[in-house]
């Protein structure tokens, strides 16, 4: 596979495959490290193909990229990906050979938590590399799970986001979140407190109806959950929900969750804008959890962290203002910053394709 040459491939600095023990396989994509080391989580995902499954990488480190530019830490943009074995395996085995694939980057790549990875997996990942965070925190540091952080960097948005355009609080608000995984269960939790009537939606319905008895929500069917009539509509699940076969479904006016890569291309954002929704850019809102990973690995205290996620939705609102201003779509506005933050510009789909600036042949 040569990466060069997909839709998705931005200058990355690295993309490697792997084969670890148990018959599973590992993309770690480093897209760049202009900022320090290219930091992100690994997801685990049976995807139906390793076309897929490296497609999923580029985007992902990409976002990462942004996310810390835009976070303003001093990491650069990565994301690992794992595609199980079939059947039983060994899953001490599998994460075991993961921190032998992440230590031999040297540094230039430091993983973590994301969807299908658990805190219980970074440690035995901990056992080969020190390149690693979202461990048990020690003491009075910060550390651990980082989605409650993700959870309430996104609270914290849909909050602003709802005051800045309704001109009110969320009291009474109606919030349609999709996904009940541990970001979005906990989400529902936070928006549940704040008086809001919440609506959620998960594949495994028999998760989606535990989360919503423990948050006092209404379950739907995921096929249903971006039509409903709400004020705000999470994308807490995976990539790519908002695209040409939903844009005309979605019914709220605001859009603002915790899933990666939210739009299937960027024409869906130039739509969206079109149609009068405002976008919130996910890479922006969902920060929290690479906050609280930054906090750990540099001896931060809880508070410190806490601090550092309640600044998010203040950045949104500065970046919504300007594209109010310039009429332009918000994710627009953010990419531009981030773009420039990592020393790249603006960049176009020949500089993607034909530069030499970057060899990202697959390499194993």
């Amino acid at each position: 596979m040569d990466a060069r040459y997909l839709p998705d491939f931005d200058l990355h600095e690295d993309v490697r495959l792997f084969d670890l023990d148990q018959g599973g396989k590992a993309i770690i994509a480093v897209h760049s490290t202009h900022r320090g080391p290219a930091a992100g989580g690994c997801r685990v995902w049976r995807y139906a193909s390793m076309d897929q499954a490296l497609t999923d990488a580029l985007r992902l480190s990409r976002g990462m990229s942004y996310k810390n530019a835009l976070a303003e830490l001093p990491f650069g943009g990565g994301k690992s990906v794992i595609v199980p074995p079939e059947g039983v395996f060994d899953r001490s085995a599998l994460f075991e050979s993961f921190g032998r694939a992440v230590e031999s980057l040297k540094g230039r790549y430091i993983t973590a938590e994301d969807v299908g990875s658990s805190v219980a997996d970074m440690q035995t990942v901990a056992t080969q590399t020190r390149h690693v965070g979202g461990l048990p925190p020690v003491g009075a540091q910060a550390g651990g799970d980082p989605s409650p952080w993700t959870a309430m960097g996104v609270f914290l948005s849909i909050q602003a986001a709802f005051a800045w355009r309704a001109n009110r609080s969320l009291a009474g608000a109606k919030v349609s979140v999709q996904g009940a995984g541990a970001v979005g269960a906990d989400l529902c939790r936070r928006l549940t407190e704040a008086g809001a009537q919440v609506t959620l939606a998960d594949v495994d319905f028999d998760r989606a109806i535990a989360v919503a008895e423990r948050t006092r929500a209404y379950v739907v069917s995921p096929q249903d959950i971006h039509r409903l009539d709400a004020d705000v509509f999470a994308p807490c699940a995976l990539g790519a929900g908002l695209n040409t076969g939903t844009l005309g479904e979605i019914s709220a006016p605001i859009v603002c969750g915790a899933a990666n890569n939210q739009l299937a291309h960027a024409t869906i954002g130039e739509a969206m804008h079109r149609r009068g929704k405002l976008y919130c850019p996910d890479y922006v809102v969902n920060a929290g959890g690479i906050v609280a990973v930054h906090g750990e690995g540099a001896g931060e205290v809880v508070a410190n962290v806490k601090a550092k996620v309640e600044a998010i939705p203040g950045r949104l609102v500065d970046i919504l203002k300007t594209a109010e201003r310039l009429c332009r779509p918000p994710e627009t506005v953010a990419d531009d910053i981030a773009r420039e933050r990592i020393g790249r510009g603006r960049a176009t789909s020949l500089d993607r394709r034909v530069s030499l600036a970057a060899e990202a042949t697959i390499s194993r």
